[in-house]
């Protein structure tokens, strides 16, 4: 078996020598055309967190809250030239827009307690997102549902109407403004959305000149039923979204997912496919789900697609009719832990550096192409000696249940030279 230094090492001549770009061959041709890629070091580690005891490490699932440090991955800086500025990461690219992309900077996750007074809420949110601006972050990522109870009785009377902004959403509103006053890029966790006579769960992107530039709604609800564990079924009051939603920001293309949208590597695999830097998950995982596989879907996401992973928590109140998780995290594109924190109230600090990315290229290859063919629902998979052997198959079982196709979008679309 090759030491982790040889294949890194390995990985670093393959870099120096073939200088790949950052996207898979479908998102280069469609998004770079000539770009050459300039390569940075990998940063140093770097967290702040508001917590005046924090401890950068994730809970396992055995024991929830006596947490574990994950394994450090050694990356020793390639045989690669630095780049003159962090934000100047591409070269010679003249008609995409990523030639003004900062390549490294700060996100701030808001971990943000939640009651059932909605003023509150908006107000102690702009403060989170005004202290953590100030702590340098140019990204901020806010929870899933920040300023209304998690409940069915709730989501009608917090939701507001968006598109007609204004009054008829204080919540978007706020978030507008302090992004123009801070020059600064946040993607607005989620709220309760009322459009015409349906609810959605919905987030929205802002850049820095406050305008709003993405809205997700989330497209896989909630709906869970574990006797003795945890009951709630989102559908009852929420409509699903369609459509993934991807975006163009200051800080890079980031695509967007809420909550239970993590668990599906399919929309993952399009964001990744489509040349995302980084993807979003405002969630609020439960007492039940959170200590299982909160982190194990991060590090998932991260790794499969080689692409950065922040997710942020509402802080946890045991007093809730529902408990969240808490434990907002940001993983790096070979799945480490770069920073986290408890289930309390907190700000965490972190740094992304999009060089790393530039790693994921020759790693993703040496697994080599998808085999989109063999992937499909059409495809029948026969059972090799069959008899031999328990063999367990449900009727017209397939590979993929959860197979994604949106607005004329499909997998198989995104992904055939991922």
């Amino acid at each position: 078996m090759k030491s982790a230094v040889a294949i890194t090492s390995k990985i670093h001549l393959n870099l120096n020598l073939r200088r790949n770009h950052l996207y898979s061959p479908l998102s280069r041709s469609i998004f770079l055309g000539k770009a050459k890629p300039v390569f940075q070091s990998p940063p140093l580690i770097r967290t702040h967190s508001s917590n005046p005891n924090p401890n950068p490490i994730m809970a396992s699932s055995s024991k929830p809250e006596q947490a574990r440090a994950p394994p450090a991955l050694p990356l020793p800086t390639p045989p690669v030239a630095k780049a003159i500025s962090h934000f100047a990461y591409f070269l010679n690219l003249d008609d995409c827009y990523l030639c003004s992309v900062v390549a490294l900077f700060k996100v701030g996750l808001c971990q943000l307690s939640v009651t059932a007074d909605k003023e509150r809420n908006i107000a102690h949110a702009r403060r989170a997102i005004e202290e953590a601006a100030e702590k340098g972050a140019k990204l901020i990522l806010l929870p899933e549902i920040w300023n209304s109870p998690y409940s069915h009785d709730s989501f009608p009377v917090y939701a507001e109407d968006i598109d007609a902004g204004g009054d008829a959403s204080p919540s978007t509103a706020m978030l507008s403004e302090v992004a123009r006053l801070l020059k600064i890029t946040i993607v607005g966790g989620s709220i309760p959305e009322r459009s015409g006579d349906r609810l959605y769960n919905t987030c929205c992107v802002f850049g820095s000149d406050g305008k709003l530039i993405a809205k997700h709604r989330k497209i896989h609800l909630f709906d869970i039923d574990i006797p003795g564990k945890i009951t709630f079924i989102e559908s009852k009051s929420l409509t699903a979204g369609e459509t993934p939603t991807i975006v163009d920001t200051d800080v890079g293309r980031i695509g967007i997912g809420i909550c239970y949208d993590i668990r599906f590597q399919e929309l993952a695999m399009i964001y990744g496919a489509r040349g995302a830097h980084l993807i979003c998950y405002p969630g609020a995982f439960n007492m039940t789900t959170g200590p299982l596989h909160w982190e194990l879907l991060q590090r998932a996401r991260a790794t499969d697609n080689q692409l950065y992973v922040a997710t942020c928590s509402p802080a946890r109140d045991e007093g809730a009719g529902y408990v969240a998780w808490g434990h907002s995290t940001l993983v790096g594109p070979f799945g480490e832990v770069l920073a986290t924190t408890e289930h309390a109230e907190d700000i965490i600090i972190a740094e992304i550096d999009y060089s790393i990315l530039e790693l994921r290229s020759p790693v993703a290859q040496k697994s080599g192409k998808m085999l989109i063919h063999l992937y499909s629902p059409s495809n029948q998979v026969p059972t090799q000696n069959p008899g031999q052997a328990f063999h367990y198959q449900s009727k017209g079982e397939v590979i993929f249940t959860s197979w994604l196709t949106f607005k004329g979008l499909t997998l198989s679309d995104s992904c055939a030279e991922y």
